[in-house]
Formats: C-alpha cells, sequence, structure tokens
C-alpha cells in the first residue's frame, strides 16, 4: 500500500515537472488558492459549510468510479483496496477538514469525515450510463465533453446565484459567475490529439478565432442565466458585471492561445507564468493575447496550410 502512494506521489510530480513547473511551487500556489477561495466563502455566505461539503464531496466521489475501484481489487486484493481507498478519501479531504478546523465546525468535520469513509467503501460510475444532452453542437468538442463531465458544477454555480439573490450578497453571485468561466477556462487546458487541428482545414488564423468565437459564444451562453439573474436584482453593479464578464474572456482567449503556442505538448513554464502575471495585473493581457497569438499561428501552421 505504500508503493501505491509512492507512485502516486511521483506520477504526480513528473506531469508537473513536464508541464513545465517546479512541484514545490505547484503545492503552494494551491495551497495559496485554495485558502483564498475558502475565505472568500466563508466571508461571502452562511450558507457556506454547506456548500464547501457539496463541493469536497463533489470532487472526492470520483475517487470511488467503478472501474478504478475494480482495478485497485485486482492489483491489491479485496481488503488492501478498502484501506488505499478509505486512506485516499482521508487525504484528498485533508484541506477540506483542516480548513473547517479553522473555523471551528466540529460538526460539519466529523460529518464530512464519516461521508467519505462511506464513500471508499462505495463505489459508482461517475460516468452516466445515457448520454447527457448539451447545449452545443459536436464539433466544438471542448465543451460538449467538457460539459458531460462538469454540468454539476454549473447546478453548483446557478444555486449559488439565487442564494446570493435571497441572501442580497453581489460578491457570492459575482463567485457563481466566475465558477462558470473558471471551469470552462479548464476546457482548454489540455492539448487535443493532432488529428482535431487537421481536421479543421483552416488556415491557422482562421483556426484560432474559431476556437476563440466557439469559446466565448459558449461560455456566454452558459454564464448568461447567472449574468441576467444579478443585471436584474443588482442592476446598480452591473458595471461591475460586465467588467468580470470582459475579463473573464479575456482570460478564456488567453488560455487558448497559450493551448496552441506550446502545441502539440501542454502549456509550459513561460505561458504559464505570464499567465501567473495577468492574473495580478490584468492589464497585461493586451500585451500577453496578441503576443501568443502570433506564436500559436506559427506553432499550428504544420498542421493548417
Amino acid at each position: 500500500m505504500k508503493e501505491y502512494f509512492e507512485l502516486q506521489v511521483k506520477l504526480s510530480n513528473r506531469h508537473l515537472r513536464d508541464a513545465g513547473i517546479h512541484p514545490l511551487l505547484a503545492y503552494v500556489g494551491l495551497t495559496a488558492l485554495f485558502l483564498g477561495l475558502s475565505v472568500y466563502l466563508f466571508q461571502s455566505t452562511e450558507f457556506a459549510p454547506y456548500i464547501y461539503l457539496l463541493f469536497a464531496l463533489s470532487l472526492i466521489g470520483n475517487l470511488s468510479e467503478k472501474r478504478r475501484t475494480e482495478f485497485l481489487r485486482i492489483c491489491f486484493g479485496d481488503s488492501s483496496m478498502k484501506k488505499i481507498r478509505i486512506c485516499e478519501n482521508v487525504v484528498a479531504s485533508l484541506p477540506f477538514l483542516a480548513f473547517l478546523l479553522y473555523q471551528q465546525l466540529f460538526a460539519y468535520m466529523a460529518l464530512l469525515l464519516a461521508l467519505v469513509i462511506l464513500l471508499a467503501l462505495s463505489q459508482f460510475k461517475t460516468v452516466l450510463a445515457w448520454t447527457l444532452w448539451t447545449p452545443f453542437s459536436k464539433r466544438p468538442f471542448e465543451f460538449t465533453v467538457g460539459f458531460r463531465n462538469t454540468f454539476y458544477l454549473y447546478i453548483l454555480a446557478y444555486g449559488l446565484a439565487v442564494v446570493a439573490v435571497f441572501q442580497d450578497n453581489f460578491n457570492m453571485g459575482i463567485f457563481a459567475l466566475l465558477i462558470v468561466f473558471i471551469t470552462c477556462l479548464f476546457y482548454h487546458s489540455k492539448a487535443e490529439n493532432e488529428y482535431y487541428v487537421w481536421s479543421f482545414h483552416l488556415k491557422p488564423r482562421a483556426f484560432l478565432l474559431r476556437k476563440i468565437k466557439t469559446a466565448l459564444m459558449y461560455s456566454s451562453l452558459l454564464a448568461l442565466p447567472i449574468a441576467l439573474l444579478l443585471s436584474f436584482f443588482f442592476y446598480p453593479n452591473i458595471g461591475i458585471i460586465l467588467l468580470f464578464i470582459g475579463l473573464a474572456w479575456a482570460f478564456l482567449i488567453s488560455m487558448i492561445v497559450s493551448k496552441y503556442s506550446e502545441y502539440p505538448n501542454e502549456i509550459y513554464l513561460t505561458p504559464s507564468i505570464f499567465l501567473a502575471i495577468c492574473l495580478w495585473f490584468p492589464p497585461f493581457l493586451l500585451i500577453f493575447i496578441p503576443y501568443f497569438f502570433k506564436k500559436s499561428e506559427h506553432r499550428i501552421s504544420r498542421l493548417l496550410k
């Protein structure tokens, strides 16, 4: 069992190094991001503990996927498999448990711990047997595949937006809007097979513009219910809503051009550093996007002529 967890750590570190990111920097950055989002959530609404538990369980629940559990049973046997699954779930829940401890929410800590152990002893299919309908065509596969894998995050975001209206909490509404755009952002974080680029039969510039147009259109479609709800109930803040939507569009474009600037490799260190700088100073996007757009054109020109 010890060897299994050592292997998982080595695989995670290798993936980070292949992406051009030092593992220590990645772990520190993820810890800071997790703490920042957790503090923001608990400051925004009194329903934060319930949202926190739901989010933790939605993430940890993926570890109970049936095929994965069967694979562990075949490799380690039934008894060791259960021990591995319990350890996995407890380790995955430690950040959430630690923050609940900091908030002195001991009852929620106990509830989360009991639920993750229960999940470890159960198994289910995370991929539904039926095909989930999406509001997208088949061609922009990022959104078709991504939506089917993360649809529960949109339910969470829409629910948060409704709660924000009832609680008269504009910040929580903006947080719900950002959940939608951040989810769409990660649809473009992984490089697809070269065939899916070649099949477009477009020039590099036309291909990139089409990708950007599709991403902006479909992400806006997903965010539209929240944007309309916030605009109606928080009309004096409509300028702030439009500002956040504009920034989300800019970061979505920057993710796309970053992805194809390194294609067919994963996004490496240089684009990651520039994206981090843009998060700190968004006007830098005015330089970042044109530069990496040109670089992306050159990178995919061998496939699209």
